[in-house]
Protein backbone atom coordinates (compact mmCIF):
# COMPACT_ATOMS: atom_id res chain seq x y z
CA UNK A 1 0.00 0.00 0.00
CA UNK A 2 1.41 3.55 -0.99
CA UNK A 3 2.17 5.97 1.69
CA UNK A 4 -0.27 8.21 0.37
CA UNK A 5 -3.45 5.51 0.34
CA UNK A 6 -2.37 5.16 4.13
CA UNK A 7 -2.76 8.49 5.10
CA UNK A 8 -6.08 8.35 3.19
CA UNK A 9 -7.35 5.84 5.50
CA UNK A 10 -6.02 7.30 8.47
CA UNK A 11 -7.89 11.08 7.39
CA UNK A 12 -11.38 8.64 6.49
CA UNK A 13 -11.21 7.20 9.89
CA UNK A 14 -10.67 11.10 11.71
CA UNK A 15 -13.52 12.37 8.97
CA UNK A 16 -16.00 9.31 9.88
CA UNK A 17 -15.29 9.51 13.94
CA UNK A 18 -16.02 12.95 13.28
CA UNK A 19 -19.33 12.38 11.93
CA UNK A 20 -20.41 9.99 14.45
CA UNK A 21 -21.95 12.39 16.12
CA UNK A 22 -24.21 14.15 14.06
CA UNK A 23 -27.96 14.41 13.40
CA UNK A 24 -29.17 11.03 11.27
CA UNK A 25 -29.92 12.01 8.06
CA UNK A 26 -26.11 13.13 7.93
CA UNK A 27 -24.86 9.81 8.91
CA UNK A 28 -27.12 7.82 6.18
CA UNK A 29 -25.44 10.38 3.66
CA UNK A 30 -23.69 8.42 1.16
CA UNK A 31 -19.52 8.28 1.25
CA UNK A 32 -19.17 10.25 -1.48
CA UNK A 33 -19.59 13.33 0.28
CA UNK A 34 -17.09 16.41 -0.20
CA UNK A 35 -14.99 15.91 3.29
CA UNK A 36 -14.23 12.44 2.32
CA UNK A 37 -12.90 13.62 -1.54
CA UNK A 38 -10.74 16.31 0.44
CA UNK A 39 -8.78 13.00 2.05
CA UNK A 40 -7.70 11.71 -1.45
CA UNK A 41 -6.44 14.95 -2.95
CA UNK A 42 -3.22 15.07 -5.02
CA UNK A 43 -0.08 16.01 -2.28
CA UNK A 44 1.88 19.40 -2.75
CA UNK A 45 5.07 18.63 -1.06
CA UNK A 46 6.61 22.08 -0.49
CA UNK A 47 9.57 20.70 1.89
CA UNK A 48 11.47 18.11 1.81
CA UNK A 49 13.38 17.04 5.11
CA UNK A 50 16.25 14.37 5.22
CA UNK A 51 18.11 12.63 8.13
CA UNK A 52 20.92 10.48 8.43
CA UNK A 53 21.54 9.50 12.02
CA UNK A 54 24.87 9.47 13.12
CA UNK A 55 23.69 6.41 14.66
CA UNK A 56 24.17 4.32 11.43
CA UNK A 57 27.38 2.66 11.39
CA UNK A 58 29.54 3.67 8.19
CA UNK A 59 31.76 0.85 6.74
CA UNK A 60 34.73 1.27 4.77
CA UNK A 61 35.95 -2.53 4.83
CA UNK A 62 36.65 -3.29 0.72
CA UNK A 63 35.12 -7.27 1.06
CA UNK A 64 31.87 -8.40 -0.60
CA UNK A 65 29.16 -7.56 2.07
CA UNK A 66 30.58 -5.34 4.22
CA UNK A 67 28.97 -5.30 7.99
CA UNK A 68 27.57 -1.51 8.04
CA UNK A 69 24.26 0.52 7.96
CA UNK A 70 26.09 2.61 5.35
CA UNK A 71 28.06 1.47 2.32
CA UNK A 72 28.71 4.08 -0.33
CA UNK A 73 32.40 4.34 -2.12
CA UNK A 74 32.12 6.80 -5.38
CA UNK A 75 32.37 9.80 -3.45
CA UNK A 76 35.71 10.36 -2.17
CA UNK A 77 36.27 9.67 1.86
CA UNK A 78 35.18 11.69 3.74
CA UNK A 79 31.59 12.56 5.61
CA UNK A 80 29.29 9.13 4.50
CA UNK A 81 26.41 10.16 6.15
CA UNK A 82 26.90 13.99 4.58
CA UNK A 83 27.11 12.16 1.26
CA UNK A 84 24.07 9.64 1.66
CA UNK A 85 21.75 12.70 2.98
CA UNK A 86 23.35 14.16 -0.28
CA UNK A 87 21.88 11.84 -2.66
CA UNK A 88 18.74 10.83 -1.05
CA UNK A 89 17.67 14.48 -1.19
CA UNK A 90 18.56 15.15 -4.75
CA UNK A 91 16.50 11.63 -5.72
CA UNK A 92 13.23 12.72 -3.33
CA UNK A 93 13.59 16.42 -5.02
CA UNK A 94 13.81 15.10 -8.15
CA UNK A 95 11.08 12.37 -7.75
CA UNK A 96 8.72 15.07 -6.17
CA UNK A 97 9.12 17.62 -8.65
CA UNK A 98 7.67 21.02 -8.06
CA UNK A 99 4.02 19.49 -5.85
CA UNK A 100 0.78 19.65 -7.25
CA UNK A 101 -0.91 22.67 -7.34
CA UNK A 102 -4.22 23.27 -5.10
CA UNK A 103 -3.09 19.70 -3.42
CA UNK A 104 -2.65 19.12 0.24
CA UNK A 105 0.05 21.04 1.22
CA UNK A 106 2.68 18.56 3.39
CA UNK A 107 6.36 18.46 4.49
CA UNK A 108 7.93 14.77 3.92
CA UNK A 109 10.13 13.88 6.50
CA UNK A 110 12.74 11.03 5.77
CA UNK A 111 14.77 9.12 7.71
CA UNK A 112 17.70 7.09 6.42
CA UNK A 113 17.63 3.57 8.47
CA UNK A 114 19.97 2.11 5.92
CA UNK A 115 22.10 2.90 2.74
CA UNK A 116 24.50 -0.06 1.71
CA UNK A 117 25.90 0.20 -1.77
CA UNK A 118 28.52 -1.97 -3.21
CA UNK A 119 32.09 -1.78 -1.91
CA UNK A 120 34.79 -1.76 -4.56
CA UNK A 121 35.09 -5.83 -4.47
CA UNK A 122 31.79 -6.34 -5.13
CA UNK A 123 31.18 -4.14 -7.30
CA UNK A 124 33.73 -5.81 -9.82
CA UNK A 125 33.01 -8.94 -9.43
CA UNK A 126 29.80 -10.60 -8.03
CA UNK A 127 27.67 -7.50 -7.97
CA UNK A 128 24.90 -7.77 -5.62
CA UNK A 129 22.14 -5.44 -4.37
CA UNK A 130 21.71 -1.57 -3.23
CA UNK A 131 19.85 -2.21 -0.01
CA UNK A 132 18.17 1.02 0.73
CA UNK A 133 15.49 2.06 3.46
CA UNK A 134 14.24 4.59 5.09
CA UNK A 135 10.84 5.67 6.72
CA UNK A 136 8.80 8.43 5.63
CA UNK A 137 5.99 11.28 7.48
CA UNK A 138 3.99 13.67 5.97
CA UNK A 139 3.45 16.53 8.10
CA UNK A 140 1.07 19.62 8.13
CA UNK A 141 3.55 22.17 7.28
CA UNK A 142 1.47 25.08 9.69
CA UNK A 143 1.38 23.05 12.43
CA UNK A 144 4.09 20.18 12.21
CA UNK A 145 0.71 17.62 13.33
CA UNK A 146 1.80 14.08 11.19
CA UNK A 147 -0.84 13.55 8.61
CA UNK A 148 -0.48 9.82 9.61
CA UNK A 149 1.44 7.02 10.60
CA UNK A 150 5.70 6.66 9.91
CA UNK A 151 5.47 4.08 7.52
CA UNK A 152 8.85 2.34 6.63
CA UNK A 153 10.18 2.36 3.42
CA UNK A 154 12.31 -0.68 1.41
CA UNK A 155 13.72 0.41 -1.55
CA UNK A 156 16.50 -2.09 -2.20
CA UNK A 157 17.05 -3.10 -5.66
CA UNK A 158 20.25 -5.33 -7.65
CA UNK A 159 23.18 -3.83 -8.19
CA UNK A 160 25.76 -4.54 -11.76
CA UNK A 161 28.65 -6.50 -11.23
CA UNK A 162 31.92 -7.35 -13.14
CA UNK A 163 31.59 -6.36 -16.74
CA UNK A 164 27.92 -5.07 -16.54
CA UNK A 165 29.28 -2.76 -14.34
CA UNK A 166 32.06 -1.25 -16.13
CA UNK A 167 29.85 -1.20 -19.43
CA UNK A 168 27.06 1.06 -17.25
CA UNK A 169 30.25 3.07 -16.23
CA UNK A 170 30.94 3.98 -20.04
CA UNK A 171 27.95 4.86 -20.80
CA UNK A 172 27.81 7.29 -17.72
CA UNK A 173 25.81 5.27 -15.33
CA UNK A 174 27.28 4.92 -11.72
CA UNK A 175 25.79 3.48 -8.57
CA UNK A 176 24.71 7.34 -7.70
CA UNK A 177 22.92 7.74 -11.21
CA UNK A 178 21.10 3.94 -10.77
CA UNK A 179 20.79 5.11 -6.97
CA UNK A 180 19.18 8.72 -7.43
CA UNK A 181 16.70 7.18 -10.44
CA UNK A 182 15.16 4.74 -7.78
CA UNK A 183 14.72 6.55 -5.29
CA UNK A 184 13.25 9.43 -7.51
CA UNK A 185 10.65 6.31 -8.68
CA UNK A 186 10.08 4.82 -5.66
CA UNK A 187 8.94 8.48 -3.62
CA UNK A 188 6.73 9.08 -6.76
CA UNK A 189 4.87 5.50 -6.03
CA UNK A 190 4.73 6.12 -2.43
CA UNK A 191 3.08 9.29 -2.41
CA UNK A 192 0.63 8.34 -5.50
CA UNK A 193 2.03 10.81 -8.50
CA UNK A 194 2.56 9.58 -11.52
CA UNK A 195 5.54 8.50 -13.33
CA UNK A 196 7.29 11.16 -15.33
CA UNK A 197 9.81 10.36 -18.02
CA UNK A 198 12.32 12.77 -16.57
CA UNK A 199 12.66 10.89 -13.22
CA UNK A 200 14.14 7.90 -15.79
CA UNK A 201 17.67 8.78 -15.73
CA UNK A 202 19.08 5.25 -16.63
CA UNK A 203 16.30 5.18 -19.81
CA UNK A 204 17.60 9.03 -21.04
CA UNK A 205 20.90 7.97 -21.29
CA UNK A 206 20.01 4.60 -22.94
CA UNK A 207 21.03 1.76 -20.30
CA UNK A 208 19.41 -1.40 -20.36
CA UNK A 209 18.21 -2.43 -16.83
Amino acid sequence: MSYLRIITVAMLGLTLSACSSVETATRNAPLETPALRAAAVPLDVQQIRVTVPKSLKVSEANSYYPMGDIVWREDRPGDRHAQVKSIVETALARGVGDGVPGGMPAVLDVQVTRFHALSEKARYTIGGMHSIHFTITLRNPETGAPYGPTKPVKASFKAYGGQAAVAAEQRGITQKVRITDHLAKVIRGELGLPPRAETDLVAALSVTE
